[in-house]
């Protein structure tokens, strides 16, 4: 009997590759499947080995303890974190947005499993399920910057950021992932060539999510609104409906989100680490105004459009300058000296980029080198004429992400992030000159190093090599075992058997008491917390004699001593006669009793009971 499909030449097989060839030119189905590529490698990377379903961020357990707070109860308003700090607890500056999702998740999987295995489950899918709408952004933007090559190469360099990120791995809960993902969004709404309106719609909107979620964007999108105001100003009528979607949305969704998430009793408050008045009235007014000038006088003259946006420029300024002064400036300059040098000096991604190469020179080529290079890129196409618009947007987006990094190195994942757009165009023209002469070994030369130099991890990797040829080991000042052992549910088992006080001990060991034990803590490491990291680092640090008034004094009942901790063995260095050092030399105070541990355990908790006066 003859075979049919040998009859028609394999039209099963023919169809199977056409079917496929025009799934990959277009966006969704490219983006599912390198987000299934994603997904298996992270889980392939960090599953196997993950010994909690945390993330290992102090902000991912911290964001744990507020959603089951959220979720026993507290106020969609009420953003105390009663059990941290000293007094009634300390106001936490976290938005709802993120905490609202991954309540949902939790509150689902709980109808049909225990609650740690709900929250396990949880805290996987919230990450991973970001990974879509963050590759969905660099997708649409490669492919309106550069074709359906574009597409692919955007989201293949994509794929090879965000694997080596530990913003999109399990159980990693904080608000950078969803920041990722907005602005990528952003960067494709303003790379939109035919200025549809919903494209600067979805911008606006994305503009005030990532406001309401957190202050550290809030640089970007105000970067993002003069791009639009320039664009408008230049293009004229032609961009005007553009202009005023944007202008429009940014302002409607920035006072939803205010009056949604903002007690009225704080409507008046101006904080500059979340939205409060001061970033929602910049928003409002300054997309207001947009719109406004947009709906009125776009078809002026080029000249009295800038005049326009020069009189939105100077109300926006007076605003600020009358609503919100304190906010022109760094919210962390206002930290106390000693908190500075003992607490912020040691965290690596809020190092500025001097401080970054104090700690290790060695990770400056992953946090910068791309941004550099991408910048470069913009800056030699933009001197060419070539592509103008798109390369002068990516330069202004790329140039204050890339400066906000050199503040403080956990912004270079959006310069890295912004870097492969200019990057992926030229890698698409080299590759053209490569293949167009096969036999050119200078220009398949360039093509590969180009390739390597633009993905960020190839630059992280060079430093380390470099490193352990310099040092003989790769130096990471974040690791090491006793910090993290002093953490650990099992050394943390003592406190199981005392009745719920306040624990004195280091900050990074606060949010893991919160999160294994009904206690509260004095110190956790938070900005907004320095009344009780202060007084935490001046029981260590007082003689035993002093400290003891510190201890009755904020009402502690217990003391947690971990003497591997870096910060405590910091202030027992700093003053050998204080109490941690003395309790590092066996000298127990009477006040002080010592609680029974397991053998081995890195943790000494002590009882603290009042002398007699």
């Amino acid at each position: 009997m003859t075979n049919v499909t040998s009859m028609t030449g394999n039209p099963a097989s023919k169809f199977s590759a056409g079917t496929l060839r025009a799934l990959a030119t277009q966006l969704w189905p490219s983006v599912i499947v390198y987000s299934i590529i994603l997904l298996v490698a992270l889980a392939a990377l960090k599953l196997p080995g993950a010994k909690d379903y945390v993330g290992a961020d102090n902000d991912d357990g911290m964001r744990l303890v507020e959603v089951r707070d959220f979720l026993n109860g507290q106020g969609w308003f009420d953003l105390m974190q009663y059990r941290m700090g000293l007094g009634n607890g300390t106001l936490m500056h976290w938005s709802r947005l993120i905490d609202l999702p991954i309540a949902t998740l939790i509150r689902f999987f709980g109808l049909f499993l225990p609650q740690e295995r709900a929250e396990a489950i949880s805290l996987t899918v919230w990450p991973f399920a970001l990974v879509v709408p963050s590759l969905w952004g660099m997708g649409l933007a490669g492919r309106r910057i550069g074709g359906i090559a574009g597409m692919h190469v955007v989201l293949g360099l994509s794929v090879l950021l965000l694997v080596t990120s530990n913003r999109f791995v399990p159980g990693a809960i904080d608000h950078h992932n969803a920041q990722f993902a907005l602005v990528a969004i952003m960067a494709a709404m303003l790379l939109d060539e035919d200025y549809r309106p919903l494209s600067f719609m979805i911008a606006g909107i994305a503009a005030a999510i990532a406001i309401a979620i957190g202050a550290e964007t809030t640089p970007f999108v105000a970067a993002v609104c003069v791009v639009v105001a320039l664009s408008w100003v230049w293009e004229g009528e032609v961009f005007a409906p553009a202009a005023k979607s944007f202008g429009l949305s940014l302002a409607l969704s920035i006072t939803v989100f205010f009056f949604g998430m903002t007690p009225p009793r704080l409507y008046s408050a101006v904080t500059c680490d979340n939205l409060s008045l001061g970033y929602y009235s910049l928003a409002a007014i300054g997309g207001g105004l947009l719109l406004l000038t947009a709906a009125t006088a776009s078809r002026a003259t080029r000249t009295v459009r800038f005049a326009a946006l020069g009189g939105i420029g100077a109300s926006v300024l007076l605003s600020a300058l009358i609503i919100a002064p304190n906010c022109l400036h760094n919210p962390l300059a206002d930290l106390d000296p000693m908190l500075v040098n003992l607490w912020l000096n040691q965290i690596q991604e809020a190092q500025s980029i001097f401080g970054a190469n104090r700690q290790d020179p060695f990770t400056l080529g992953f946090f910068y080198a791309t941004g550099v290079f991408a910048i470069a890129v913009c800056v030699a196409r933009l001197a060419c004429r070539d592509r103008i618009r798109i390369h002068l947007i990516l330069l202004v987006l790329l140039a204050v992400s890339w400066g906000i990094a050199t503040v403080q190195v956990r912004g270079a994942q959006f310069s890295n992030l912004l870097a492969i757009f200019p990057l992926a165009l030229l890698i698409i023209d080299i590759r053209r000159v490569s293949n167009s002469d096969s036999e050119n070994v200078a220009a398949a030369f360039c093509y590969i190093s180009t390739v390597l130099m633009s993905v960020a991890a190839v630059w992280g990797l060079g430093g380390g090599l470099v490193g352990i040829q310099i040092d003989g080991n790769l130096y990471n000042p974040r690791q090491g075992g006793a910090q993290s052992s002093c953490s650990a549910k099992t050394s943390l088992s003592p406190l199981a058997d005392i009745p719920p006080g306040l624990v004195a001990g280091p900050s990074d060991m606060g949010v893991s008491i919160l999160r294994f034990t009904d206690h509260r803590i004095l110190s956790a490491p938070y900005h907004r917390n320095q009344g009780g990291m202060l007084t935490e680092m001046h029981i260590g640090l007082a003689q035993p004699q002093e400290a003891e008034a510190f201890l009755r004094g904020a009402g502690v009942n217990v003391l947690a001593f971990c003497a591997g901790n870096p910060q405590t063995r910091e202030l027992a260095k700093i003053k050998p006669d204080g109490l941690y050092a003395q309790l590092e030399k066996g000298n127990v105070p009477a006040y002080l009793q010592p609680i029974a541990k397991p053998q081995d355990a890195p943790v000494q908790f002590f009882r603290y009971v009042p002398t007699e006066k």
